[in-house]
This record gives C-alpha cells, structure tokens and sequence, in this order.
C-alpha cells in the first residue's frame, strides 16, 4: 500500500447463495481521488460499495482504511464476519454513505439529522458540534432549512442534507451510491453542484453513478464493472475516448 492510499479493496468476493455478485473486486483510492464506477443495472456496483463499510458481509477479501485492515474471522458456518465490532463501528465513522434513498430520520429536523453523529457517536460538545452543521449546511446551500423536517423538503434538498449529515462526521472517505437516481431531473445538478465542490476540496470519494457527466468530468479515475468484475479502469479522459471492450462501448451507447 502506498504512502497517500486511502482506501484499498483487494481481491473482494460476494456472494448470496450459489450467486457470486462480486467476483474478485480490487480498487485503491489515493487521498483525493474521485472514483467513479460505472456499470449496468445488476453489476454489483452498490454491493461492491456496501462491502466496502460492512453493510454487507463480504464473502472473501480484505478493506484496507488509511493503512488498518478491517479484521475479519470466519464464523462456525464457515462465513466471513467481523472480528471486533468496535473496530467497524469506529471504521465505519471515516467512511460516511450517502444513499440513493436519503436516509434522513423522518421525526428530526434537518439540524437534528446532521448533529446526530458528531453528538452521539462521536461525543461533540453540542454547542460546537451545531456551529459546525451551520456552515456545513451553508456549504450545501441549505442554512435556511436548519429548523425544516424531511418531508418539507425537494429530494435535492435532502440529498444536500445527507451530504452535509455524512461531512459532518470528518470522514477519510465519502461513499456515494447512486445519489441521483431518486431525483427528479431538474433537482439533479444541485446535488451534483455539490459533488463537485467537494472533489475540487481533494475529499477521497467512490461514487456508484450513471452521470456520464460528472464520471467524465470530475473524476480522477473510472471503473467499469460488468458481471461483478472490472472490466475496464483508468482515466476518464482515456476510457471516454477509446474504450477497449465491448461491454464498455455497448454501456456507452445505451447512456448515450
């Protein structure tokens, strides 16, 4: 692993059942890279990305975060689990997710969603932990809405709030899984406006995306799964330009 490694996946399997989602996955993220991965419906790129933070149990491999193994032992089934439940929860806090859904909390304020982490899990002093959410809601454009509820917000808007929800835990890494899918067209480049502020930062972010724009773009390296392997990987600029294999070129045309 090198010196600037942020993240590094090596050789991840999934499977459910008889069925391999995941088939040998590796993948480094250097601190400040934005890496987009691409892929068609079925491919295993929000799969791959939930085995990243164990919100699912990866069959086999390892997850490296900022040079420390994530600890994994095998069960008496024979199944992959986590050794020390201590260590994911405090791995999990540098790697913040920002899902397809939103995942606000329904019955808190947009103020209350993103105080909820800092507060309780990493014990921020409340009065210093808010200061911090003011200008993270600023950030994302969203300092009117402090005292709003989900429900009275577009889904753009709360897509801006869980963004700023997963800033506020200081992560390493920012994992980003489809999160304008769910959006109406005319709400999808203010989250994407955002996106690009934080790449421009230098925040370390894996983005599952079907913005061909913003892979293009913004990215500092794309990936291209097919079938739950990578099929193709490099940069934008190149992939873009001549892609090698067929499953990319057929990807291309059909987002085209």
């Amino acid at each position: 692993m090198t010196d600037m490694s942020a993240l590094r996946i090596d050789d991840l399997h999934k499977s459910f059942g008889a069925h391999e989602v995941i088939r040998g996955v590796s993948m480094e993220a250097q601190k400040g890279d934005v890496i987009a991965i691409l892929g068609a419906s079925g491919s295993g790129k929000s799969t791959f990305l939930r085995c990243i933070n164990l919100l699912e149990t990866p069959s086999s491999g390892d997850v490296w975060l900022g040079g420390e193994k994530m600890r994994m032992t095998t069960n008496r089934r024979g199944e992959l689990v986590p050794e020390d439940m201590r260590q994911v929860e405090r791995m999990r806090s540098r790697l913040a997710m920002v899902f397809q859904g939103f995942n606000l909390w329904s019955h808190m304020t947009v103020m209350e969603n993103v105080l909820e982490g800092p507060v309780h899990v990493q014990k921020t002093p409340r009065a210093e932990a808010r200061e911090k959410a003011l200008a993270l809601l600023a950030k994302v454009g969203l300092s009117d809405r402090a005292d709003y509820y989900p429900a009275h917000l577009s889904g753009g808007q709360q897509q801006r709030v869980a963004i700023a929800r997963a800033l506020a835990m200081d992560p390493d890494v920012m994992l980003f899984d489809e999160p304008t899918s769910a959006l109406d067209p005319e709400l999808v480049g203010e989250v994407l406006g955002v996106m690009r502020d934080l790449a421009e930062e230098g925040r370390t972010m894996l983005v599952v995306t079907h913005e061909m724009g913003f892979a293009r773009d913004v990215s500092s390296k794309t990936v291209f799964l097919h079938k739950g392997e990578v099929c193709e990987e490099g940069p934008p600029s190149r992939l873009f330009a001549s892609p090698e294999t067929e499953q990319f070129r057929a990807f291309l045309s059909r987002m085209n």
